[in-house]
């Protein structure tokens, strides 16, 4: 059960820190005149861009603005959020449930 639990921390970490980058990602894309050159830019890009691109179908730009991102945000909140239900279960297990 310890690995279980390990392994979904990895995975809430993980997902957490992908979401920092992500939201870097988007912050970023309001500044058209960056270089996208930049090896630091390109690897945010690169790393972001294959998770955004799979909702940027999902919902058209409206006005101009691209909210596939919004989709995508909740997406990654929903994975956390299973996955603490999931750590939550893991951790009591075998415990007795008093009502």
């Amino acid at each position: 059960m310890n690995i279980l639990v390990t392994i979904i921390q990895v995975l809430l970490e993980t997902l957490s820190i992908y979401l920092f980058v992500l939201f870097v990602r988007v912050l970023l894309s309001w500044f058209p005149n960056l270089d996208w050159g930049n090896p630091v830019l390109s690897t945010v890009s690169s790393i972001t861009d294959p998770y955004l691109n799979a909702f940027r179908g999902l919902i058209p730009p409206m006005g101009g603005l691209d909210l596939s991102a919004l989709l995508a945000f909740f997406a990654i909140y929903a994975m956390q959020w299973a996955l603490n239900q999931a750590m939550y279960f893991a951790l009591s297990a075998g415990q007795p449930f008093y009502s």
